[in-house]
């Protein structure tokens, strides 16, 4: 069976591929802050919204694709009760990586897979994360390294990169923070045949 990855998202490809399983990638182009602002004034929470974001983008590929399972993923990061999305530009990245300094976020990182247009799996688990308190200038010279890369990560910081020295403490699984729950995904793959158990 094939399997399609709804994503965009090249540390997700990358994930996949360093576990040695075969996919093919089909972005979905979901509006994903009209859907999470529709969640939002839903009052749904943030876990729910990460599961709903995977799963809408699963099903869009799932319905162009009926033939294949489709991994739908998405990742939400909460800090007293605000939800924050990429960065548009360094100055959201800055003030993202300045809101969370010192404090406990969390990181829901949500897994769908489709297949026929309908889901058929799905999870979702949470890292919380302790950002330690660093200094002005640390924050400066970290932002010039890490650069325009990190306005493709939320919260302004890639943990599998100089991000690690941002943080105290991290509660949690890896992949979660990376953005898919990647080891709970592997075993419904393997269940499925699509890899070897």
């Amino acid at each position: 069976m094939t399997l399609l990855l709804a994503s965009g998202s090249a540390t997700r490809a990358a994930l996949l591929a360093a576990a040695g399983v075969e996919f093919e990638i089909a972005v979905p182009h979901v509006d994903e802050a009209a859907v999470k602002a529709a969640l939002l004034a839903e009052g749904r929470t943030p876990r729910d919204i990460a599961d709903a974001l995977a799963e809408t983008k699963a099903l869009k590929v799932s319905r162009r694709h009926p033939g294949a399972l489709v991994l739908g993923a998405d990742q939400v990061l909460v800090a007293d009760g605000v939800l924050h999305d990429k960065p548009g530009d360094m100055a959201a990245a800055r003030a993202q990586v300045l809101a969370l300094r010192g404090r406990t976020h969390s990181l829901f990182s949500a897994a769908c897979l489709c297949e026929g247009g309908a889901p058929v799996w799905r999870h979702v688990s949470e890292a919380r994360l302790t950002m330690r308190r660093f200094s002005d200038a640390f924050l400066d010279t970290y932002l010039g390294q890490e650069g325009e890369s990190l306005l493709h990560a939320v919260g302004g910081y890639r943990l599998e990169g100089r991000g690690a020295q941002l943080f105290d403490r991290v509660e949690g699984d890896h992949f979660t923070v990376l953005g898919l729950p990647l080891l709970e995904t592997l075993a419904f793959l393997r269940i499925r045949g699509v890899c070897l158990a």
